[in-house]
């Protein structure tokens, strides 16, 4: 995926979250999406920007790459996003 299709999932699970949530959801898409962030080779804090979040956020999104190691999205929310 390229840095711009990352950047488009990300916006869209942050702004359809539930309020409190946008975090988590960057978590989630770290996890989701870690493969292809890796692959991409992009700046998470690049990622970040493009999906006007703030560039801060890129360390959320490293948060969530690395949590992917351990951890999965249950079956009823893999589909959401």
């Amino acid at each position: 995926m390229t840095t711009e299709e990352l950047s488009s999932k990300l916006k869209k699970m942050y702004n359809e979250a539930e309020i409190g949530e946008q975090v988590s959801m960057i978590h989630m898409f770290g996890i989701k999406y870690a493969l292809e962030i890796e692959e991409s080779g992009a700046a998470k804090k690049d990622i970040a920007i493009e999906a006007e979040i703030g560039e801060s956020y890129g360390t959320e999104i490293n948060k969530g790459v690395k949590l992917s190691r351990y951890v999965q999205i249950k079956d009823e929310h893999k589909n959401r996003f």
